[in-house]
């Protein structure tokens, strides 16, 4: 038994036309999987036929965005994904039209074949049911307390965060047999979306783990979609394309966000690394702490005197000197003429007298540093010195 093309491609007002009664299924919406088909007639009312019975000669129209599934007592006997207007022949071997699914389903369909009994004249179910094969959009998500391991900070932290989701029916042969089977009318996005969010979240865990280990960052996860849904795809293809048939095909993450904790973390880790490379934030910063306990120490209940003894013993345990953090990194460099004039040359630009303490090499006039003065070789041009 199998479909014969008549009149495919072409639009449904002409099949009104030319047929009084066909099995029809009006546009799939974004929430309706799979439908049954039932009995129309060209004036739009229903026909009195039985819906789980195709006869001889039954005509269907399949319209653009749906793949037709002909089954007969729950196992598929034809299917098309071409649209248009087909005839039901028992006499006539299965068309099997893959349209743009090509050879995929093929498989699916031969591996059907060999587990379940085939052929024969109608018995006392046969159906037709029309897939959805649009893209599925705007499908919600959200995920939380994911371990990631931020390249930039070299920390693990935790994140959470929400987005959407496009998928497909990939399949529809392995989704009719794996997911919907002989639903008594429609199988809805919602019907499933529960269940499909629940496997998503498993996968996002090794699939961050996998963007961590390329070294993206955690705020650069947004603009990395491609590498994510690849990294979901090859996590998810056993459970969702091979078995349900259904496949990702986008996803957007509209934000993500470390736990508080986290931030805590990459807020100290910040700020450790602007005091390491500039000696005056972290003098201003040890300042404004001193200035702030000086201030709560006025106010110290048991009496001022307390209070400041506290902060001179911090003092002293610190060994903090914050006229040291202040003063400009290169004081290392300068020295105080007679004159009073403090430089970083070799001779005082005020008064001329040379800086005391240094000499020069014969060689490469390089000025060698006091505490240097016994080296055996330049450390500038590297000869001998002595």
């Amino acid at each position: 038994m199998g479909l014969i093309g008549a009149l495919l491609g072409s639009a449904f007002t002409t099949l009104n036309d030319v047929w009084k009664d066909y099995i029809y299924c009006d546009s799939l919406d974004n929430d309706t999987l799979i439908q049954k088909g039932h009995a129309k007639s060209s004036m739009g009312a229903g026909v009195l036929a039985d819906d789980n019975v195709i006869v001889q000669g039954s005509k269907i129209a399949v319209n653009d965005g749906q793949m037709l599934i002909i089954v007969e007592n729950g196992r598929i006997v034809d299917y098309t994904a071409v649209s248009g207007g087909y005839i039901f022949d028992f006499d006539t071997e299965p068309a099997c039209i893959g349209g743009g699914f090509g050879n995929s389903i093929k498989g699916t369909f031969r591996r059907m074949k060999e587990r379940l009994p085939y052929g024969g004249r109608a018995s006392n179910d046969q159906r037709a049911y029309f897939v959805n094969i649009k893209d599925i959009l705007n499908n919600k998500f959200g995920f939380g307390h994911i371990p990631y391991r931020d390249s930039e900070f070299d920390l693990t932290i935790t994140i959470k965060g929400f987005g959407t989701y496009v998928f497909r029916i990939a399949d529809p042969l392995a989704f009719y047999m794996n997911v919907s089977g002989n639903v008594k009318e429609r199988l809805t996005k919602a019907d499933i979306e529960e269940q499909i969010k629940a496997e998503l979240q498993d996968a996002l865990l090794p699939a961050f783990a996998d963007l961590s280990k390329q070294g993206i960052r955690y705020d650069e996860l947004p603009g990395n979609t491609k590498v994510l849904i690849d990294a979901l795809k090859e996590r998810m293809k056993e459970i969702w394309r091979e078995r349900r048939g259904i496949e990702l095909v986008s996803i957007h993450l509209a934000g993500i966000i470390p736990d508080e904790e986290s931030v805590d973390k990459i807020r100290d880790l910040q700020e450790s690394r602007i005091y390491a490379k500039d000696k005056k934030m972290l003098g201003a910063r040890v300042g404004a702490a001193q200035a702030n306990a000086m201030e709560n120490a006025a106010n110290n209940p048991n009496g001022v005197a307390n209070g400041f003894m506290a902060i001179n013993m911090a003092h002293a345990g610190g060994n903090i000197n914050i006229n040291e953090m202040m003063e400009d990194d290169n004081k290392e460099g300068q020295w105080k003429c007679e004159c009073g004039s403090i430089n970083t040359t070799r001779y005082c630009p005020n008064c001329g007298k040379e800086r005391p303490g240094q000499f020069t090499c014969p060689n490469c006039g390089g000025n060698i540093p006091s505490n240097m003065k016994d080296a055996k070789f330049c450390p500038h041009c590297g000869k001998q010195l002595k």
